[in-house]
């Protein structure tokens, strides 16, 4: 068993490490000693400093723009690449070479994950690299910067010794999991678990109030985390109960993949200062200038939520156009702007029955991440805490409205940089007063909020003393049902594709570390074994009810396709003639939330695994 217990948040748009060492920390779990790990990281030309966190950014060097040495490191030498703080420094300038955001990408089912595309339409060929690849270099900065100050040479206290927590979003699938699964060992980590980062959040809750957690919650409470981070709005309920006379915690619900965060709202305000600079001097700025200010953007809002104190944060854009000629563009972000385009833009008030925006798409649109349509993410946690209101009805009746329509929660817990700033937590409790207002109900209050950057880390650091015994666990199993398409033997009809069943693998709720047999008398599935077949993997949020071996209708509105696995099961079997095989199935999930798939041949027992997987085979 290692000496330490690791969290690491790999954040959108930073990345954070926090430990606790078990052999000073208290036997009392209430009291746990976590701390988080300063990250040298090169902070300008030449200089190296400690930050709290790791910016989630790589710049590739081309040549010229920065002196020889300038990229170094205290543990090696670099010509070329820099990950941190002065890589987003260095994208501000020359954004053609700067990879940021590379984890919604590496959620984004639609491309291959694996392929060198980021930065996305950059003609800096030799800068491309893939967004798992990214991931597994921020990962290799930690563990770097973790071996130079407390490792001390000793194997044994090396970081990839360590036991690791890695933190996702709630809304992950099974192959954003798995490519983040493959990032971490790309790093070299080997003792790996994954927890999602609403939880995180509530463990660092927990760990900061100490035993007074148990006073500030009591059965019944019904805790919502809203977490906003750099590319992902996640939602979370958590259940507050009472079982052999002590609290426990119990994750109820978690909403759906939306891709809405911080980039959105970095766009947002780019684009409002364009718009303002065209308006009022006459100035259209190009495609590189537009990147330009988007990451300025981003700068800018992370200063003015840090520091409440500053009013406004100057804007500089190199000129090109012939209206400024050698020269440079500059404005500035006031805060009163800052607050406009969040507040309104991304958290308006809005009534109950409102739901998020579902324009009609363009046949064409440029290639790149699926943002939610609806920024608004007010309009998203409608819809979420009125999709999930029959859940939480079975558990705590009380906190669903009389109509059942809608589930009002009793404490909110915040999670994100974003709402550093107080007028959008304000907003959100706002706009929850109101819903419980509007049917009867108590408002929900607001849970003292930990150190934003910080949380998601400093909780999952907290899970491995948990995990040892010293802590509360939050219970919940699978945030999501897994199925495989099944296609119905149909006759051939010309024009008509065969219509297809879901069969449920894994049900909401199954623990890590368990399996379950489908199979039977009562189901009748054939595979074809020496030819290439194509298998569908769906998943569902809100149906709880499905059992393993469970066949469904596909509703859009329930349930969401991944990239199918192209593969071929038994390769090289009858010289490769492909062949029918009746099978029963195993489902397992691992400790680390990866789904597993055995098919096993009726008459011979041979195993064919299918491992919801996305890695290559050298890399697996």
């Amino acid at each position: 068993m290692s000496r330490f217990t690791i969290g690491i948040d790999l954040g959108t748009t930073n990345t954070a490490l926090a430990f606790v060492d078990t052999e000073v920390s208290p036997d009392n779990p209430e009291e746990a000693m976590v701390a988080t790990l300063p990250i040298d990281q090169v902070v300008s030309s030449g200089a190296v400093d400690q930050l709290p966190t790791l910016p989630s950014a790589v710049y590739i060097a081309g040549g010229g723009e920065v002196p020889e040495g300038a990229l170094n490191l205290p543990w090696r030498r670099e010509d070329h690449v820099t990950a941190g703080q002065f890589a987003r420094e260095l994208g501000a300038r020359v954004p053609t070479r700067y990879i940021h955001s590379s984890k919604s990408w590496l959620c984004h089912g639609g491309v291959d994950r694996e392929a060198p595309i980021l930065p996305p339409n950059s003609p800096e060929e030799d800068a491309k690299r893939s967004p798992a690849e990214v991931a597994a270099m921020l990962l290799r900065h930690l563990a770097e910067a973790w071996d130079h100050n407390l490792a001390g040479g000793d194997p044994a206290l090396a970081l990839t010794a360590q036991e690791v927590t890695l933190c996702v979003p709630a809304s992950f699938d099974a192959g954003a999991r798995n490519l983040t699964v493959a990032a971490a060992e790309r790093a070299g980590f080997k003792d790996l678990h994954l927890l999602e980062e609403p939880q995180a959040a509530l463990y660092s809750w927990i760990e900061a109030t100490g035993p007074r957690w148990r006073k500030e919650t009591s059965p019944g409470d019904l805790v919502l985390v809203v977490d906003v981070g750099g590319g992902t709005t996640d939602f979370s309920l958590i259940a507050v109960s009472e079982e052999d006379g002590a609290l426990a915690l119990r994750r109820l619900a978690v909403g759906e993949h939306i891709l809405l965060g911080g980039d959105n709202m970095d766009l947002a305000i780019a684009y409002g200062l364009a718009g303002q600079l065209e308006q009022e001097r006459g100035v259209k700025l190009d495609p590189w200038q537009m990147s330009a200010l988007v990451q300025q953007s981003r700068m800018a809002k992370e200063e003015l939520l840090l520091d409440p104190r500053k009013e406004s944060y100057p804007i500089a854009i190199l000129g090109r156009g012939s209206a400024v000629i050698g020269g440079t563009i500059r404005t500035e972000l006031p805060r009163q702007g800052l607050d406009g385009f969040l507040l309104e833009g991304f958290f308006p008030g809005c009534a109950p029955e409102d739901r998020p925006a579902r324009p009609r798409r363009a046949g064409f649109r440029e290639a790149g991440l699926p943002y939610a349509p609806d920024p608004a993410v007010t309009r998203h946690l409608a819809r979420f805490l009125s999709m999930h209101a029959g859940q939480v009805k079975e558990t705590h009746p009380d906190r669903v409205a009389p109509d059942g329509s809608l589930a009002l929660p009793t404490a909110i817990l915040f999670n994100g940089g974003v709402f550093k700033a107080a007028p959008l937590r304000q907003r959100i409790l706002d706009v929850l007063t109101d819903w419980s207002g509007r049917h009867g109900k108590d408002a929900p209050r607001m849970l003292g909020s930990v150190d934003l950057d910080l949380a998601v880390a400093r909780g999952a650091a907290y899970l491995g003393l948990a995990r040892r015994g010293r802590g509360i666990r939050i219970r919940g199993g699978s945030a999501r049902s897994y199925y495989i398409g099944i296609e119905s033997a149909a006759p051939a009809v010309p024009g008509v594709q065969p219509p297809i069943k879901a069969m449920c693998v894994v049900p909401h709720g199954m623990e890590e570390g368990t399996s379950v047999d489908i199979g039977g008398k009562e189901i009748d599935l054939c595979i074809w074994t020496g030819e290439p077949a194509s298998f569908r993997f769906l998943s569902s949020t809100t149906r709880r009810q499905d059992k393993p071996g469970d066949l469904a209708n596909v509703k859009p509105e329930e349930f969401e396709e991944h990239n199918p696995i192209e593969t071929v099961l038994g390769e090289g079997e009858e010289e490769g003639e492909g062949r029918p095989a009746e099978v029963d199935l195993r489902a397992e999930l691992t400790e680390i939330g990866v789904l597993r798939l055995a098919c096993v041949e009726r008459a011979t027992g041979k195993e064919y695994q299918l491992e919801f997987n996305v890695r290559h085979s050298d890399d697996a």
